[in-house]
């Protein structure tokens, strides 16, 4: 199967590179407009793109406040003209959204992928039109929503907090936001399982990486989906983790709570994510979020 990965060089586009899935080409905003709707049935015909994985989208929290236009155009109509070119083809989208379609609503069980979802803010608003669009397209989807990406790669809470703790010698991260950290690694190599199982349309059921059986491929397609690594914690847990795996203890680390660093944006409080639905449909096994902190870490030279 021919796969199209747009927003190839953000931190999920270059984790999924790394895993050198056959059948991949990957493109960005600056040689791919995905606003274009033309531009992208020229690319899907040219390559004879049967997927789409869509990583690209307008992420700047904090600046899609006073820009809601372009993060509209970015996170909304993009989304449906991949979705449109991908149902005139009988193709699959894989599209990667986010935690923040949540922030409003006081949940404090995992987050499933049925319940309401109420942005508080432009970015999370923009995401939930994406989704929207696509449910509205009739294409053949997997809508991921995840959460607290991060990797070796571009800007991340990771590496700022490896930079703030080697220069700092004390430091405050609010507690009373929590989630789970999801390493692009283990997002990636998800997506390429899903990307084969979802996109075959044979319908014969699969073995997952866990050793059991899946859901046979037409009903893996037209879901939402939720990822992100096992376990829970708060952001001042994170950046003590990282502190510690890293070796900068020096640095001393203390609890805050979210109103003391003001922002235009109101952050879901709670947004961690109920993966059962995937692992049961893909047989994905999901690390727990440590494992994975301490893999991105070895890879950047910090253990």
């Amino acid at each position: 199967m021919k796969v199209l990965v747009t927003g190839a060089n953000g931190q999920l586009g270059k984790s999924i590179r790394d895993l050198s899935p056959e059948g991949f080409v990957y493109t960005d905003i600056e040689e791919l407009d995905i606003t274009d709707l033309q531009a992208i049935r020229k690319i899907v015909a040219e390559e004879g793109i049967e997927a789409i994985v869509n990583c690209a989208a307008y992420t700047n929290v904090e600046a899609a406040e006073d820009n809601f236009e372009l993060a509209e155009l970015l996170n909304a109509k993009a989304v449906e003209n991949l979705a449109v070119a991908m149902k005139e083809v009988g193709g699959l989208l894989v599209h990667i959204s986010t935690d923040y379609v949540f922030g409003k609503e006081p949940y404090n069980t995992p987050c499933r992928e049925d319940m309401k979802g109420t942005p508080t803010g432009v970015y999370g608003l923009t995401k939930l039109h994406g989704e929207e669009a696509i449910l509205r397209s009739g294409v053949r989807h997997v809508i991921i929503r995840t959460a607290w990406l991060y990797s070796e790669y571009g800007k991340n809470f990771v590496k700022t907090m490896l930079d703030l703790t080697a220069s700092r010698p004390q430091l405050k991260v609010v507690f009373d936001q929590v989630g789970t950290p999801t390493y692009a690694h283990d997002l990636a190599s998800a997506i390429v399982q899903i990307a084969g199982q979802a996109g075959n349309d044979g319908g014969d059921v699969m073995p997952g990486n866990d050793g059991g059986d899946v859901m046979p491929g037409p009903d893996r397609a037209s879901h939402i989906f939720n990822y992100s690594n096992e376990g829970v914690c708060s952001w001042y847990d994170f950046a003590k983790a990282i502190a510690e795996y890293s070796g900068h203890t020096s640095c001393s680390i203390l609890p805050c709570h979210s109103d003391e660093f003001p922002s235009k944006v109101t952050r879901p409080p709670y947004s961690v994510l109920d993966k059962t639905k995937i692992k049961e449909t893909f047989g994905i096994r999901i690390p727990y979020w440590t494992e994975s902190l301490k893999i991105c870490l070895g890879n950047m030279n910090f253990l």
